[in-house]
C-alpha cells in the first residue's frame, strides 16, 4: 500500500489534533476512508454520516476509486438541501 495525503475541512481539524491533512496507507478511496476513523476514532461518526471525496479536483462516490501518493485527495462536507 501507499501513503496518500488526505486534506481536511477545517471543521474536522479539531478531531486531529489541528491535522490539515492526515496521511494514511491505501490504495483506494475507501482505504482511506477506512485509515482515517483508525487513526482518528473521533472522525467516525462523521465520515459514516457521509462525506465527500475529492480526488484531483473531481468528486467521487465510488469506495473502489484507486488512488497513490500522486493524488491530491480532499474530503469534503457533503452538501445537502433542496
Amino acid at each position: 500500500m501507499a501513503r496518500v495525503q488526505v486534506h481536511l475541512w477545517s471543521g474536522l481539524r479539531r478531531l486531529t489534533d489541528g491535522a490539515e491533512a492526515v496521511e494514511v496507507e491505501a490504495t483506494t478511496v475507501g482505504e482511506a476512508l477506512d485509515g482515517l476513523i483508525a487513526a482518528h476514532p473521533g472522525l467516525e461518526p462523521l465520515i459514516e454520516a457521509g462525506v465527500s471525496v475529492v480526488v484531483d479536483g473531481e468528486m467521487t462516490t465510488s469506495r473502489h476509486q484507486k488512488i497513490g501518493p500522486e493524488n491530491e485527495v480532499y474530503l469534503m462536507q457533503r452538501l445537502k438541501g433542496g
